[in-house]
């Protein structure tokens, strides 16, 4: 396929896990009426509470969960991509220590089967200026592996990651050497670094990769002390701003063409020029 049309899914994720898979079924749908055919959720989509990721992934709700998503992504049609939810188990099949998780983002087919899944590598281990304060997700996340995954989506190659991984532009390097047209940054991207480095970061792993970039964010107010910066975009191989969402939940839909990232490689051919 010379282009596909893709969709940033922008939610304000509860600790409810059942409103928020009311939510992602709205709009997933809405989308997928609109012609998306990658729909792409943010982080933390079905649960914004680390504490309680290990007891999800334990209990009965999680396969629940992930046979709901799973059905809607089948019966519209459409690959749809869970920007994060909690494993217990690597990709190997062996168990996380008690305690702790793998944050997973799942690659779902358009015949409802998982594709492919990524473990989030970089753990969000800061002090912000927030009312959260400090934030320490190897708490509750165990680090993937050290495998970066690309996955075919109707020709298009696209590359996977989840949050801080965007502020590690090895990853992104490693994925553009394995043919990345596409990267995914699904994120849960607190309000003070949003606003000081969301659009910078993706326009700079655009730029820098020559790949369209989507980031898809988690916006709003999720509890007392945890807010989440929003705009999620899609960036052009040149570094350009294509369409954003503003700091509400919702959506949007947009079709990338392969003919513009080939003009951008054609045009300054950067990654031919790396002098290693």
């Amino acid at each position: 396929m010379e282009s596909l049309s893709v969709a940033a899914i922008q939610l304000t994720s509860s600790n409810a896990w059942h409103e928020n898979l009311l939510e992602v079924k709205r709009l997933v749908s809405a989308a997928a009426k609109d012609g998306a055919r990658l729909v792409v959720l943010p982080e933390n989509v079905f649960l914004f509470d680390g504490k309680g990721m290990r007891r999800l992934a334990e209990s009965d709700v999680q396969q629940q969960i992930l046979t709901e998503v799973s059905e809607l992504a089948k019966t519209l049609n459409i690959y749809l991509v869970i920007g994060s939810h909690p494993s217990i188990q690597t990709e190997s099949g062996q168990s996380v220590p008690s305690g702790r998780v793998r944050q997973t983002l799942w690659v779902i087919g358009p015949d409802g089967d998982l594709l492919d899944r990524y473990d989030k590598i970089h753990l969000f281990d800061v002090t912000v200026d927030d009312k959260a304060g400090s934030y320490l997700e190897s708490e509750v996340i165990e680090p993937g592996d050290l495998l970066p995954k690309v996955v075919d989506v109707d020709g298009f190659k696209v590359g996977l990651s989840i949050c801080y991984d965007v502020r590690f532009p090895e990853l992104y390097r490693q994925l553009s050497e394995q043919g990345a047209e596409l990267l995914l940054v699904p994120a849960a991207f607190t309000y003070v670094t949003g606003k000081a480095h969301w659009a910078t970061l993706l326009a700079a792993r655009a730029i820098e990769n020559q790949c369209f970039v989507l980031g898809v964010n988690q916006c709003g107010w999720h509890n007392e002390k945890r807010q989440t910066y929003g705009h999620s975009s899609l960036y052009s191989p040149f570094g350009e701003k294509q369409l954003s969402l503003s700091e509400e939940p919702g959506y949007f839909v947009q079709q990338i063409h392969k003919s513009d990232l080939i003009k951008c490689r054609d045009k300054m051919p950067c990654l031919s020029h790396r002098r290693l």
